[in-house]
């Protein structure tokens, strides 16, 4: 503890007599007591940590009631990461002890990675270090040094939160003594299940643990069966135990499909006043055959010196009130989750397949953006509004296509058919803006995965894109663009979406790949999606085009949601968020609160070009997010963004290594779609599945990785193994449980043999031949 002098210093702080936010605490709390601020600048005065005595000394308090509020804020503050306690029961600041608060990402080899949640360089954590946590746990980290690899290394001081409450594996018993192994290939500890809390599981069974006691330096975890989810190849398993695995929220709490049950099936009269009214306009859907919520709808017609273009989303936020169990719920899922067949939505579906969906023939409540496009291609003008619709029909991306090929005729009625083809017109004209503003235009193939009456996979079939699809795409991005220019005339913190250009790093190897080559990549230090453009274009006709492709593709980061408006790379666009898609990504759900606010706000009304008989609901109960709290939603979204990438592409692994399960010995030809130290992956010809060649398993040499060709090469032979290489391989081992699928080469690659039979054993091979695998495309 600190001395009596220390205690007189901190008590007579002036951070102890004044306290910023005392307004703020005064009308959230009955009976406020210092706000954090007050606290965390009381102990940057202090010398050192304080007890909590002394802090409530300093902070004037006592009495049991304001010591208990004082204990409860101090638990909070240490579990948001600001304050540490030490052995002594004295709190601290954690940025003054120099910690980082962090999350953790467990390695299936047993080892760990802290990943700070303020940015910086991920901690390595020994295997030591990991006995103790589990993956996705928020801990506090020291530095401790740097590991062989010169990384940053870390131990953990104290663990924040647990990641984890439930695990998904398979029960097993030995011994008689029974314990769950996790599915997640980076929990590394067993969850241990004492005698009389295994229920009915059967050895074998895959279920889900509670954790009852986590694990300790010395004590692994220990946990209970909740649930049997079935026997382990049962058809659908796949999809619930990712969907446990990666704590995706598949129930719906009580309080949340009470008030889904409490909303009417068609809007009523009351809904729709004060909107405006564009029932007459002739605005369609265009969706897939298989769609069931329609959240988009379409109407586009001629104008001197370009087109207007009406864009109607679902009006989601009228029905989702701020802070309701509906809303909470919402945000905690993120995203809807699409998993083949089988969707995890967002929303409850009397909502996303109902009463928010856009069907044809039903009035619908929609927020709409009326846009002026020029000739050229340039959104000029543009207005939000409040509105009312109803869709003439439900078109489907073959039936536009079919009516464009046809000149307006075919499977339309004809009233709309001239509306479709000022759209494609309007389309095409997008589509030659969008190339003169330089964004990047990758080649991707998107596969659909095609079941029999088991549920096993019957086919993989590539996704055939038509001018259906994108010309939705080009409305919607001009949707999306509005809505960021909206917000930079109109400040409000919002959730922009940021996608960035290359790290320095990725941009090092990406130009030490090109120079091999014969390419460069031009803007320097600091190229544009401009540069990335005209350098796929130079390659365009290059057998190895779809190599530098899937290189240039590797170098981007990913897109994000942050408050900050740093623009999207991939797209060119200066200003970029998302609005089109309320019904499944709650980013789009806040920017349509913060259109609302502000289309409400009678201070903005001349700037919004106020809407005649607009309601008077006051701004701050539809939009009462400050930076912060739009800045956590941001991360939150990120978040479950990537949970829902990593849990798909789980499924569809395991789906694959299953349909390769029983073709063990079979041949196929590939092409090599990653170099890595440790081997190389093949992507197999027309079945868009990948598998592993380990470097043990390549003709009798030692070989080296060459990050800068991305190619493997033997030491003696000189032979090498490059990126886009064709070679026939065989498959000779599948794992389901790991979701690995082990192949041998059968051939040498193409681009090895011409390189042995020019050069001979140590030479350099030529130009690499055959074509990668489809890059994956980028969330937008």
């Amino acid at each position: 503890m600190n001395p009596p002098s220390e205690r007189r210093k901190a008590s007579q702080s002036p951070s102890a007599r004044r306290d910023p936010q005392a307004q703020r605490e005064a009308q959230k709390y009955e009976h406020p007591i210092a706000s954090r601020e007050a606290i965390m600048a009381l102990l940057r005065e202090a010398s050192g940590p304080l007890g909590k005595e002394q802090l409530a000394q300093a902070l004037d308090l006592s009495g049991e009631r304001d010591n208990e509020a004082l204990r409860r804020r101090l638990r909070a503050m240490q579990r948001d990461g600001q304050l540490h306690i030490d052995r002594r029961g004295a709190y601290g600041l954690v940025e003054a002890l120099h910690l980082l608060r962090c999350r953790v990402q467990g390695h299936r080899d047993g080892y760990g990675f802290a990943q700070p949640l303020d940015g910086g360089d991920d901690v390595y954590l020994n295997a030591r270090q990991m006995r103790s946590l589990f993956d996705g746990d928020t801990v506090l980290v020291a530095l401790t040094g740097a590991d062989h690899r010169a990384r940053p290394e870390g131990k953990v001081v104290e663990v924040l939160e647990r990641g984890v409450s439930r695990v998904v594996g398979r029960y097993q018993e030995e011994s008689g003594v029974g314990f769950v192994r996790p599915d997640n290939a980076r929990i590394n500890q067993d969850i241990l299940i004492p005698p009389g809390l295994k229920g009915a599981a059967r050895h074998g069974q895959i279920v889900t643990a509670q954790i009852t006691h986590y694990p300790a330096a010395r004590l692994g975890a220990k946990g209970r069966i909740v649930e049997i989810l079935g026997e382990h190849l049962d058809p659908g398993l796949e999809i619930d135990i990712a969907i446990r695995s990666h704590g995706i929220p598949y129930e719906w709490p009580d309080e949340a499909l009470e008030e889904a049950a409490a909303l009417r099936d068609e809007p009523c009269a009351s809904d729709k006043a004060h909107r405006v009214d564009l029932r007459q306009r002739p605005f369609v859907t265009i969706d897939g055959a298989d769609a069931r919520d329609f959240d988009d709808a379409v109407f586009c017609e001629k104008r001197r010196g370009g087109w207007r273009l009406w864009v109607a989303i679902a009006d989601v936020s009228h029905y989702i009130a701020v802070g309701s169990a509906l809303d909470g719920e919402a945000l905690l899922r993120g995203n809807s989750v699409y998993f083949p067949e089988r969707v995890v939505p967002m929303l409850p579906e009397a909502l996303s397949n109902g009463l928010c969906s856009l069907k044809p023939a039903v009035d619908r409540l929609a927020m709409a953006v009326e846009m002026f496009i020029t000739g050229a291609g340039e959104l000029k003008e543009f207005r939000f509004c409040e509105a009312v619709i109803r869709s003439r029909a439900r078109l489907t991306y073959t039936q536009v296509a079919e009516a464009l090929d046809k000149g307006g005729s075919g499977p339309v009625d004809a009233d709309l058919a001239p509306h479709l083809l000022q759209l494609h017109a309007l389309y095409k004209v997008l589509r030659r803006a969008r190339e003169a503003r330089g964004a990047i235009d990758f080649e991707t193939t998107e596969t659909r995965i095609v079941f029999d009456a088991q549920r096993k996979i019957d086919q993989i079939v590539p996704v055939q894109r038509n001018d259906a699809h994108r010309l939705i795409e080009e409305c919607m991005l001009c949707a999306n663009v509005a809505a960021a220019r909206f917000f930079e005339r109109h400040p409000l913190p919002v959730l922009y979406r940021v996608h960035e250009g290359p790290g320095e790093e990725k941009l090092d190897n990406l130009r030490a790949y090109l120079g091999e080559l014969g390419l460069g990549l031009r803007g320097g230090s600091d190229p544009g999606p401009e540069d990335y453009q005209r350098l796929l274009q130079q390659i365009r006709a290059r057998d190895d085009s779809h190599i530098v492709q899937t290189m240039l593709l590797r170098s981007l980061s990913q897109a994000v949601y942050r408050v900050d408006n740093a623009g999207h790379f991939g797209l060119n666009y200066a200003q970029y968020a998302h609005f089109t898609s309320p019904i499944r990504r709650y980013p789009d759900l806040l920017v349509h609160r913060a259109i609302r606010s502000l289309i409400r706000s009678s201070t903005r009304s001349k700037l919004l070009r106020r809407v005649r008989g607009a309601s008077t609901l006051p701004t701050a109960q539809i939009y009462p997010y400050d930076e912060a709290a739009m800045a956590a939603c941001g991360e939150r979204c990120s978040m479950t963004e990537r949970r829902a990438d990593d849990a798909t592409r789980e499924v569809q692994s395991w789906l694959k290594c299953e349909y390769l399960r029983d073709r063990v010995g079979d041949e196929f030809n590939g092409v090599v779609s990653a170099v890595t130290n440790f081997g190389l992956f093949v992507e197999l010809d027309d079945l868009y599945i990948e598998g592993l060649i380990h470097v043990s398993n390549l003709p009798g040499d030692y070989y080296r990785f060459d990050r800068a060709q991305q190619r493997l090469v033997g030491e003696r032979s000189g032979q090498s193994f490059a990126l886009g290489a064709a070679l026939r391989v065989l498959v000779a081992a599948v794992n389901l449980d790991e979701r690995k699928i082990d192949l041998e080469p059968v051939t040498l690659p193409r681009s090895a043999r011409a390189a042995r039979s020019r050069q001979g054993p140590g030479g350099r091979s030529g130009r690499q031949r055959g074509a990668t695998s489809a890059g994956r495309r980028r969330g937008r």
